[in-house]
């Protein structure tokens, strides 16, 4: 039985309530600039308890990772600890303008320095902007500094960039930004790169590989260090995706198996919120040879002569790709990282990616009999398993899903990675109990049960929730952006 739908705010509106009161003014009146307000913008006309209860009763209707385990792969739903908030609404970060003066943001200024060396301490690397606003941004600023490295160089016929097919999605979509050639790798039946391929397509137009470790599947690359080799020979630069580094942090530094840039998604790894649109960050590590094309500015330290306190100020690289984000990055996501990293200090970290391999495996091994996994592997942080069951028809990845919302449960990411049929992707997270793994393990099994017994249950779910079944594809192409009152009769 599906929940009613409560009505829309608009359908509460009476016309003549108010919910505050407007102030008698106190300053003479002005006429407003022509076609600044809309003559006919039908507002609805609500008290402030409707208008409050309306609000709660939508916020109820979302899920969310405080009310319970929201196991997307590749998108990693951690747990975001509650100190983070604090610390971010802290007067002298919250309160801060990017306008100040330099030295009247010294304390800022050294968070960001601490976390570009925190951040490169962790990866290895030489170097880190903290600037890029999302993963996405840091891939196109690593792309972009591999391009430039390369011109500076003369090697202008460079066009193309290699993407395993169990690569991170937003991968080929950060090299067709740029304007490059993408190239696509197949796995092999480890669910690696498959090595033969990458040698057939090695030559003197690549820039590089955009490769993600561990991938998609969930599975590490056996042969990274191979790989890196391959495509350094030809000339070629390696960006590693950092998305799913949660899984290796503190375990081992990417820098040491040849990869040359990488960004972070703070989101995934160091536990700043993921979901609605935003703020994200996406910082950017990089080896010594390419330090000097970080986006402009990174924030320095000069140590005090004489005993007196380093100062931090902005260092200009000279052969910088330029700035690509207004301002300094997302300052309150940096905050959080920050704090997330002091602490849980080195030991922490490594008990994260410990704790987040366990977890998967776990809940891998608890299902894997009732779920086809394709690659019968220890997998890393996540692991991906089939939407569907042998001689059960119009069953798959969507109606598992859909039945999952039945048993108040968050679905784990379907349809990707594209190369596994019917995926499903989960990824547990680390800070997920032993009782919520076994509670999620349980529901699976429940639900592959119900798919032999009573598969119609399946394709009709979900059954108590708000809406039923929606026609996704035409909400996507025709979406209804505002509200339109249906037309009375007559």
């Amino acid at each position: 039985m599906s929940t009613p739908l409560e009505p829309l705010i608009h359908e509460l509106s009476v016309p003549g309530r108010q919910g505050t009161p407007v102030p008698e003014l106190d300053v003479p009146k002005a006429a407003l600039p022509e076609g600044l307000v809309r003559d006919a913008l039908p507002l609805p006309e609500v008290s402030e308890i409707d208008v409050v209860r309306h609000f709660l009763r939508l916020s109820q209707l979302n899920y969310a990772i405080d009310q319970g385990i929201y196991p997307l792969g590749s998108c990693t739903m951690k747990y975001n600890p509650k100190i983070n908030e604090q610390t971010a609404r802290l007067p002298g970060f919250v309160g801060a303008h990017p306008h100040q003066p330099v030295g009247t943001v010294q304390g800022a200024l050294r968070l960001m320095y601490d976390l570009q060396t925190y951040l490169a301490e962790i990866s290895g690397f030489a170097a880190v902007t903290v600037q890029p606003a999302a993963g996405a941004q840091g891939e196109l600023v690593g792309v972009l500094m591999m391009r430039k490295y390369l011109l500076d160089r003369g090697e202008t016929q460079r066009d193309t960039i290699l993407v395993p097919d169990s690569a991170h999605g937003t991968n080929p979509a950060s090299t067709s930004m740029t304007g490059l050639r993408v190239v696509q790798l197949p796995s092999d039946e480890r669910g690696n790169t498959d090595l033969d391929a990458l040698r057939s397509e090695v030559c003197e137009r690549i820039i590089g590989i955009m490769i993600t470790n561990p991938n998609t599947l969930g599975l590490f690359e056996e042969h990274i260090e191979e790989i890196s080799e391959i495509v350094h020979g030809c000339g070629g630069l390696v960006y590693g995706d950092g998305a799913n580094l949660n899984a290796l942090v503190g375990v081992m530094h990417p820098a040491d198996v040849g990869i040359d840039v990488m960004h972070f998604n703070l989101h995934k790894t160091f536990s700043t919120p993921h979901g609605g649109g935003g703020p994200g960050a996406g910082p950017v590590g990089v080896a010594e040879h390419l330090v000097d094309y970080l986006p402009d500015p990174v924030v320095r330290m000069t140590p005090g002569a004489d005993g007196a306190p380093a100062t931090y100020g902005f260092h200009h690289p000279p052969h910088s790709i330029g700035r690509v984000r207004s301002f300094w990055g997302h300052f309150g996501m940096l905050v959080r990282a920050y704090t997330y990293i002091r602490m849980h200090g080195a030991a922490g970290l490594r008990d994260v990616a410990e704790h987040a391999v366990l977890n998967a495996n776990y809940l891998r091994s608890r299902v894997k009999e009732a779920y086809h996994v394709p690659f019968e592997r220890i997998c890393k942080h996540e692991f991906v398993a089939e939407g569907s069951f042998e001689g059960v028809e119009d069953v798959g990845a969507m109606e598992i899903c859909k039945r999952l919302i039945d048993h108040g449960v968050h679905p784990p990411t379907m349809y990707f990675p594209l190369i596994v049929h019917d995926a499903l992707m989960i990824e547990p997270t680390e800070t997920e109990s032993l009782r919520s793994l076994d509670h999620y393990a349980d529901i699976l099994l429940e639900i592959a049960e119900e798919a032999e017994r009573d598969p119609d249950l399946l394709r009709q779910a979900p059954h108590n929730a708000p809406v039923r079944r929606l026609d996704e594809v035409g909400a996507a192409r025709n979406p209804i952006l505002r509200y339109e009152p249906e037309a009375e009769e007559d």
